[in-house]
């Protein structure tokens, strides 16, 4: 068998395999795979598949399969440190057991249940999601990297290989383009980049007829140049930070495989790449945290394959990026993930230019705009992250992923959120269905935004923000303003404006959110239209006074932090209130402990036309304390 053009050395080059530095970085990966070889491998069962269509639940099949794909991705590694029989034979175990697996797609995913009534995979309808494109791209890498290894001891597992890629995979690529995600009937978004890498990775390495992996490898550039132009030209991602990494991340990762072979970026194409990679640092608060609209956690993993960016940004020439990556070089365990794919972790520890950087602090950067997202950034202190960080989103309430969001407000004291998006929840069957909307974290009174007589903001993409305009005195470090409009956000009679202006004094630390409206027609409201409250959702412990909020948050039950935030208001015009809801949500207890409190101000009257002002500082040790 020929060669495969993926970008890392295989099983045969022991000067790079048994180099010092791949055997120092492995050092956890292999005592693992040492430990668990010979243990019963993690099984994907039936009844773990039909739990998404009896009772909504993915997580627990999901678990199995990330369970066993990350024991592959070990036993992989070990064996390229060392050949060894009994690792090479642990590691075509996990191959055949993926290849006996009935399907590879995700049941979230499949569509057995809407076509054919069953809670079963459909094995002769093979669905091509994210889950499939994994397999497809783990089993390539593991055929081109120890190819030689599984002839001699196991020949026919690799014509296995070749034979479930091609019935699941690359034949449902080429043989139906109806797929949503490549943009049929369907605005394209992170599905297609991630699904056609992986697809690209599976042609160039099991593909054998020259005809067909030519045009797969063709099919695949077209795609991911459509993805490419589908983003705004000022890098801005609407999705989130989270989903960068599965979206933009992906698009680099296989415009990479198509360099290999012999496919470059067209300057448009370029172009677009040099504005989405200032994307990550753009939307850092400090130390681990990040701006996380839609479906994002706060505190992501900090083992993304920080390589890629660091890469992309060299060659684009942007030293911010660059430097923002190689922040992550220095971390423990950041070298690569093994819970990531088995591709990122190899070409991580392939990247010699990674390998040689040096850890470097993230740059913090003052001022971040994309406008196309309406999704804008400040700090008080460029460099820094002692101070405020704060970040406003304008948008609409139709984006992917998206949140019922449109103006909402995140704050973050020297680095660490306070006032806060809930986040990510842990996925589910109604996570996007009909019923989205219906969950407290997805919903606009569970944001940083105001109901108005009553009404929460609605969602759908007719109903965004208006007139965004951001200020900032042509300088990182001086005053800096954003102002929109978030009347179109409501379905809400004789609305005309509700502009939310928020303004950050870097020398005072100050930072103020003022809601100014106005009404058509004369008098006040009715009672019937209800009441105007403002939201504000923050982690941590708070404590209430007349016209006062303190808010001291201690992640993962640290030191407490040397400063709290105090929100301050006209406690004459507003009553105020709070809400401690505790969370069971795994995915939300891991970023922000046991429970979030939600500040309710209720207006006291209801006025045509009027302001509403909360203003936010810090207060404890420091030399901008305040009483």
């Amino acid at each position: 068998m020929t060669a495969a053009p993926l970008p890392a050395p295989d099983v045969t080059d022991r000067s790079f395999w048994a180099a010092d530095r791949v055997a120092e970085a492995l050092v956890p990966t292999l005592a693992s795979a040492d430990a668990e070889r010979g243990a019963p491998w993690p099984q994907t069962l039936a009844s773990h598949y039909a739990r998404f269509f009896r009772d909504g639940d993915r997580t627990v099949y999901e678990a199995h399969v990330a369970a066993r794909h990350a024991r592959l991705t070990r036993a992989t590694l070990a064996a390229l440190l060392d050949p060894r029989t009994d690792r090479v034979d642990e590691v075509v175990d996990g191959v055949l057991l993926l290849c006996e697996q009935s399907t590879w797609c995700w049941a979230a995913h499949d569509d057995t249940w809407s076509r054919f009534g069953r809670v079963t995979p459909t094995v002769t309808e093979p669905y091509l999601d994210l889950g499939a494109g994994e397999v497809a791209a783990q089993l390539a890498w593991i055929d081109h990297l120890l190819g030689p290894a599984l002839d001699e001891r196991a020949p026919g597992v690799r014509w296995r290989i070749r034979q479930e890629t091609q019935t699941r995979v690359l034949r449902p690529f080429t043989e139906r383009r109806d797929w949503w995600w490549l943009g049929v009937d369907h605005p394209i978004m992170n599905w297609s980049p991630w699904i056609q890498g992986n697809v690209l990775a599976a042609n160039l390495a099991l593909e054998e007829d020259p005809d067909r992996r030519q045009a797969v490898t063709a099919l695949v550039a077209d795609g991911i140049a459509a993805y490419w132009a589908s983003l705004p030209a000022d890098g801005g991602v609407d999705e989130g930070y989270h989903y960068w990494w599965q979206g933009a991340a992906r698009a680099l990762e296989a415009q990479d495989l198509l360099g290999s072979a012999g496919i470059e970026p067209e300057p448009a194409t370029l172009d677009r790449i040099r504005a989405t990679v200032a994307f990550p640092h753009s939307m850092h608060l400090g130390g681990d945290w990040y701006v996380n609209v839609a479906d994002g956690a706060a505190r992501p993993l900090s083992t993304w394959p920080w390589n890629v960016v660091h890469a992309w940004a060299r060659r684009v020439g942007d030293d911010d990026a660059a430097r923002h990556a190689a922040a992550y070089r220095g971390q423990p365990g950041g070298l690569f993930d093994e819970r990531a794919s088995l591709p990122r972790a190899v070409r991580m520890l392939s990247d010699a230019a990674w390998a040689q950087a040096l850890a470097a602090a993230p740059p913090l950067v003052g001022r971040a705009h994309f406008p196309s997202t309406g999704i804008t950034v400040a700090r008080s202190a460029p460099g820094s992250a002692r101070g405020l960080a704060v970040s406003v989103k304008g948008g609409h309430n139709g984006e992917n992923h998206n949140h019922v969001d449109v103006g909402s407000v995140i704050v973050a004291l020297d680095g660490v959120p306070v006032v806060i998006d809930a986040g990510k929840p842990t996925y589910r069957a109604g996570t996007f269905g009909p019923d989205r909307y219906d969950l407290w974290v997805v919903r606009g009174d569970w944001h940083n935004v105001p109901q108005v007589r009553g009404v929460e903001q609605a969602p759908g993409e007719r109903f965004g923000a208006r007139d965004l305009e951001v200020a900032d005195g042509g300088t990182d470090h001086g005053s800096w303003r954003a102002r929109l409009d978030l009347a179109g956000a409501y379905r809400v009679d004789r609305l005309e404006h509700w502009w939310r202006e928020a303004a950050l004094e870097p020398a005072g630390e100050t930072l103020t959110v003022e809601d100014s409206w106005t009404f058509s027609g004369a008098g006040a409201p009715t009672s019937a239209d209800g009441s105007t409250a403002w939201h504000w959702l923050l982690a941590g412990d708070v404590a209430l006074d007349p016209g006062r909020a303190v808010v001291r948050f201690t992640p993962d039950g640290g030191p407490t932090p040397a400063r709290a935030l105090a929100l301050t208001w006209d406690a004459g015009a507003a009553d105020a209130e709070v809400e401690v809801r505790e969370l069971d949500d795994p995915e939300l207890t891991a970023v922000w402990g046991g429970h979030l409190t939600r500040l309710r101000l209720t207006a006291r009257t209801e006025t045509p036309s009027g302001t509403f002002r909360v203003t936010m500082r810090p207060i404890g040790s420091g030399p901008q304390e305040v009483a």
